[in-house]
């Protein structure tokens, strides 16, 4: 966040360098009232390229194997071309290279979940999906694995048919 407003600072500098400097070569026919509204131009235009930056840069840093199954695009009253363009504000990406089974359960698979966020730090939990039953429960602190594979302490919720979560922890590789 830090280097994303120097950027729009340095974009506001570069802008309004740019309108003096067309001023000068027009021998002053340009107002001066347009050093600042290049400058404003510039840095709003520098933070929507980094509105819709954001999300091709996370996205192409992922290692592979980790597959993204559902995007969440921002539209905003403030942000009025959102409406025409909307931007890919949080996403959710499993890992499908760690998928696992029991022996015992097969049907029942665990995997990592992770959560981006535009301006939020990336959350990871860990997903169980009980691929027969069409439904999947998040592993906290209180869950317990028996020595025959089941687990206790968690709560199952049940998935629509298309879970995006689901269906890729579901097709996923199992150990």
């Amino acid at each position: 966040m830090f280097f994303e407003l120097i950027a729009v600072f340095a974009a506001g500098m570069a802008g309004a360098g740019l309108a003096l400097l067309l001023g000068h070569m027009t021998g002053g026919r340009i107002p001066r009232w347009m050093v600042p509204v290049g400058a404003g131009a510039a840095m709003i235009a520098t933070a929507i390229a980094n509105e819709y930056g954001w999300y091709p840069r996370q996205a192409g840093n992922l290692p592979d194997g980790v597959e993204i199954v559902q995007e969440v695009e921002s539209r905003a009253i403030w942000r009025p071309w959102t409406f025409a363009f909307p931007f890919v504000e949080r996403f959710v990406a499993v890992d499908t290279q760690t998928v696992q089974s029991h022996a015992a359960h097969p049907q029942q698979r665990l995997a990592s979940v992770y959560f981006f966020g535009r301006w939020a730090p990336t959350d990871r939990a860990a997903v169980l999906a009980d691929c027969t039953e069409g439904r999947r429960a998040l592993l906290g602190p209180g869950a317990q694995f028996t020595e025959d594979g089941a687990v206790n302490g968690v709560t199952w919720v049940k998935a629509p048919p298309e879970d995006p979560i689901l269906r890729a922890i579901c097709n996923g590789a199992s150990s």
